[in-house]
């Protein structure tokens, strides 16, 4: 039962540092609420550094996949007719953090998904489960990043299971 409360306060911890990060990573970029490509940021940085390891199981690292998310925002940009010139500079963002973690509809989506990946691994929620919940969500801009760094989603599930303990047969 202890061991059970202990690991709920850990997770717990865990998803204080990512929403945190992810906001961080959201202003940066110029936007009031993170989405899933934020959390993917944040994961990056987390002390665990278990998604930094699945990267580096797949030959890539966090300044690659910040450097697709620029070039999906270009891109984005340029296919409706607007210079992205500047789009590497952070926009402003009116207002300041609302003290409450607040996301964009694929952030929600990310963080609904990770209690059932923790579960499903039984290991402790960790960056790696942030991966895995980006993988499963093919059509938001943290999964179409990740294939503009050329990393196969499977693969980088299958990464992301190992460095959770979960061997594939």
């Amino acid at each position: 039962m202890f061991s059970r409360f202990k690991q709920h306060l850990q997770d717990m911890q865990t998803i204080k540092a990512l929403c945190e990060g992810a906001e961080e990573q959201a202003r940066k970029a110029g936007q009031e609420q993170p989405g899933a490509e934020h959390y993917v940021l944040s994961a990056l940085a987390l002390e665990d550094g278990s998604a930094r390891r699945v990267f580096g199981r797949l030959g890539k690292d966090a300044e690659a996949y910040r450097a697709a998310l620029a070039r999906q925002h270009s891109e984005a940009l340029r296919k409706l007719g607007i210079d992205a010139g500047g789009a590497g500079e952070p926009l402003p963002v009116a207002g300041e953090a609302s003290g409450l973690f607040d996301s964009q509809p694929s952030g929600q989506a990310l963080m609904q998904a990770l209690p059932e990946l923790a579960k499903q691994s039984q290991a402790p929620l960790r960056g790696a489960h942030v991966l895995l919940a980006a993988a499963g969500m093919q059509h938001s801009l943290a999964a179409r990043a990740l294939r503009a760094m050329d990393v196969e989603l499977e693969a980088l599930v299958q990464a992301a299971d190992e460095e959770l303990g979960k061997v594939h047969a």
